[in-house]
């Protein structure tokens, strides 16, 4: 095999593994755990959290506690992100990563 095909060959796989990434990205998960639902991206930003009701706490005040639950996840969730891009970067632009 010639390094022309070669190269042909892994820029398809490349735009196959971009694809395959967008569609998972734009795909919604759920799951539930006793009173709390959750619903994440596949990009793994949290989009909803659900709390079922309870006597204890006022609708604003749940809902607030909801936001807050989600905002502090997807901080904590770009972090990691951040932490993974600056110490895994480097390895993205050697030959056969992609």
């Amino acid at each position: 095999m010639n390094i022309q095909a070669m190269m042909k060959q892994a820029q398809k796989l490349q735009s196959d593994m971009m694809k395959a990434k967008d569609e998972i990205d734009k795909m919604e998960f759920s799951s539930t755990n006793g009173l709390v639902t959750v619903k994440v991206n596949g990009k793994k930003e949290l989009l909803d959290v659900k709390i079922d009701g309870d006597e204890n706490f006022s609708s604003e005040d749940l809902e607030m506690l909801q936001d807050m639950i989600l905002i502090a996840t997807n901080e904590a969730m770009k972090q990691v992100d951040k932490i993974t891009e600056d110490k895994m970067g480097r390895f993205s632009s050697m030959p056969g990563l992609f």
